[in-house]
């Protein structure tokens, strides 16, 4: 996410680098360079123009003028301002003093609405909560069975009633079953339109004065640019949402919504989805998400990522076996198993800070194919050169590679590669993932 982005700001803090003072020029140019690069980033006008006005006043005070490293003080500027834009600190969804919490999902068809709706139902049942979804989407065909999929895949009870057409009259019967069967959590899936229209925005307001709900959260399709800031100012309009969730952040590497939404809706991301899968949602840190765009990484949300996903017990044998020099091809596999768990491999490796900058200027790249790669590698090998490598003679690699689909090169590679690392990882004296969860 960003990366167009990231990679025009990286450029420009790179330019005022090495010039000792910075003059009042040096800094008109900079803004100019910033302001056209999130203009390219579908940033709202209104809002890159609230944004590099704050920067440029800082950036001519005292702070910069007078700083021994005056691109560090830009590059802190820029992040502050980034981070105030975006909201300051994380916004909790609020819960009701007095169960059942109601969740009232909004937001255009295409958004990924529903998608949505399942994954926060799987965060909170992660946070100890035991949420309902209700499917009141009457009008999209198979809206309700592909909730009650979803629902399934997560182990969450889905309400629906067939060939019922009164969304207000299923979103109060789902309410009242998530009381009765104790369900503190009810996240209301809405139908949505392909445009904003009257019809849907009275729908969705008879379904809010009927439910009462604790909030109303907007679900926006990030890639969508300026038109999600469209879509909040109209939903802001008719029901008054309370926080907004970007959904597809992933797949968009300009970030103008992300950018937007918040200054021009005056509500604040809750949440943004980083991926297909239905653990890919997060909490949105405005802090954070600023040090992303300008490429320094977010070790806090991949530490939180890692202690979520990775199982303390593999991890501290795995560390042992690393301490002793033991570790085999076997035990890179599972390790290579619990990244995995954390997220696509370039969007983990994104969030270590300088990441960015090096995998550039060494031409490097890291994807989940190439991981697919090695997995495969591992996996036609038998146990015993798994766990004893250096017996992997001529004839075993040409096996090898033949029974992978990859060739002689590719093993021979991934076997120097791994002799290096075992060596590396012994010298540290801890593995990546131990010292990772501060065990």
């Amino acid at each position: 996410m960003f990366d167009a982005l990231t990679d025009k700001l990286q450029g420009i803090f790179s330019g005022l680098r090495g010039r000792g003072k910075l003059t009042e020029s040096d800094i008109d140019t900079a803004m100019r360079a910033i302001r056209l690069s999130l203009l390219e980033a579908d940033v709202s006008l209104p809002v890159v123009k609230q944004l590099t006005t704050a920067i440029a006043a800082r950036a001519k005070g005292a702070e910069v003028m007078d700083s021994l490293t005056p691109d560090q003080q830009v590059v802190k500027i820029v992040s502050d301002e980034l981070t105030a834009l975006m909201g300051e600190a994380n916004v909790a969804l609020p819960l009701a003093s007095k169960p059942p919490t109601i969740v009232l999902m909004a937001g255009l068809q295409g958004s990924g609405k529903t998608t949505c709706s399942a994954k926060l139902a799987r965060y909170f049942h992660a946070q100890g909560r035991a949420p309902m979804l209700v499917a009141c989407d009457v009008h999209r065909p198979a809206a309700a069975e592909q909730l009650s999929v979803l629902g399934g895949q997560i182990g969450i009870p889905v309400h629906r009633e067939e060939g019922v057409r009164d969304a207000v009259a299923i979103a109060r019967n789902g309410i009242e079953e998530a009381r009765r069967t104790g369900r503190d959590l009810v996240i209301v899936d809405t139908a949505g339109r392909l445009t904003i229209d009257a019809e849907m925005m009275d729908e969705l307001v008879r379904i809010r004065d009927a439910v009462q709900p604790t909030s109303v959260v907007l679900v926006v399709d990030a890639m969508t640019g300026q038109t999600a800031v469209e879509v909040a100012k109209a939903f802001g309009e008719a029901v008054d949402f309370d926080g907004v969730a970007l959904t597809k952040l992933d797949g968009d590497a300009r970030g103008g919504a992300a950018l937007s939404v918040r200054a021009v809706s005056g509500r604040p991301i809750l949440f943004i989805g980083t991926g297909e899968k239905l653990d890919a949602l997060e909490p949105f840190h405005p802090d954070r998400m600023a040090s992303r765009i300008l490429g320094m990484g977010d070790v806090v949300s991949l530490i939180e990522r890692a202690q979520a996903t990775v199982d303390v017990d593999d991890a501290q044998r795995l560390e042992q076996k690393i301490r002793g020099g033991s570790l085999t091809l076997e035990d890179f596999l599972e390790q290579m198993h619990q990244v995995r768990k954390m997220g696509p491999m370039s969007q983990v490796l994104g969030m270590i800070p300088g990441f960015r900058t090096v995998a550039k200027a060494n031409d490097l790249s890291v994807d989940d194919g190439q991981i697919d790669r090695v997995e495969a590698i591992i996996k036609s090998m038998t146990l015993t050169e798994r766990r004893h490598p250096d017996i992997i003679n001529g004839s075993r690699r040409r096996r090898i590679a033949s029974g992978s689909g990859t060739s002689v090169q590719e093993v021979n590679q991934l076997l120097s590669q791994f002799k290096q690392m075992k060596k590396l990882m012994k010298q540290m004296g801890r593995g990546g993932l131990p010292a990772l969860l501060g065990r």
